[in-house]
């Protein structure tokens, strides 16, 4: 195994050691198996918005052209 020396700020030093400290393994140890899991691959914007998308067949046809869907809206605003 190669060695890695590497800077890092006192509060993850500090929860690195705790976890060590709990698990009883050396910090290496942590370092290695947080390394090796990796980031969270970032999700794009229309993933974390599918839940609020409404899909095609729910809406209506002519939603964009047609100003009665308009009626009411922004009546429920606070002044």
């Amino acid at each position: 195994m190669k060695t890695l020396t590497v800077k890092v700020t006192d509060q993850i030093f500090a929860e690195i050691s705790r976890a060590a400290e709990v698990r009883n393994v050396a910090k290496s140890e942590i370092v290695r198996e947080l390394l090796a899991r990796g980031t969270p691959k970032a999700q794009s914007l229309w993933s974390r918005m599918a839940d609020l998308v409404i899909d095609d067949e729910q809406a209506p046809a002519d939603l964009s052209s047609n100003k009665n869907y308009l009626s009411g809206y922004g009546s429920n605003r606070p002044d």
